[in-house]
């Protein structure tokens, strides 16, 4: 019998870097994304930005908006527009919670990132709120710090 998988055999396609820097994020969760033929290729392939992207409760369902996946080369006339809203895939109560903190006031839901997880494309949805200016400015403040002592550290131990 052959040696069995991780259960979390995860490879991560792109990430919302950005995102940590302009928001607060409260919780995740993971979500399927309902994707063209073309698309799954193109995004296997790492063709996806993740920038400026969020998502929206609609109806009882969850859609994606501004995320980008460049057309497949070889896709001719199968390839979709690449700006095209996308339905993510979560269970009824997932979506309720998700409804529930969206209607609180400055929370949003942001892609952080995708991946691929036992083949399967998937996004790790965030519900987040919007930091201040003072709030950037802090964090930079103490990633600069953090850096400067490990500096120090690293000098001092030699």
């Amino acid at each position: 019998m052959p040696e069995a998988k991780k259960q979390d055999d995860i490879k991560v396609i792109a990430t919302n870097r950005k995102a940590y820097h302009d928001y607060f994020i409260e919780e995740t969760i993971e979500a399927g994304i309902e994707l063209k033929g073309t698309e799954v290729k193109s995004v296997r392939l790492g063709h996806v930005n993740l920038k400026d992207s969020f998502a929206r409760v609609e109806d009882g369902e969850v859609f994606l908006y501004n995320m980008h996946i460049s057309p497949y080369e070889k896709g001719n006339i199968f390839n979709v527009d690449p700006m095209r809203d996308r339905k993510l895939l979560l269970h009824k109560h997932e979506i309720n919670r998700l409804a529930g903190y969206v209607q609180q006031k400055g929370y949003t839901l942001i892609p952080l990132k995708i991946y691929l997880k036992r083949g399967k494309i998937k996004v790790e949805l965030a519900v987040a709120k919007g930091k201040k200016l003072y709030d950037k400015r802090e964090a930079i403040a103490k990633r600069d710090a953090e850096l400067e002592i490990k500096k120090k550290m690293k000098e001092y131990l030699r």
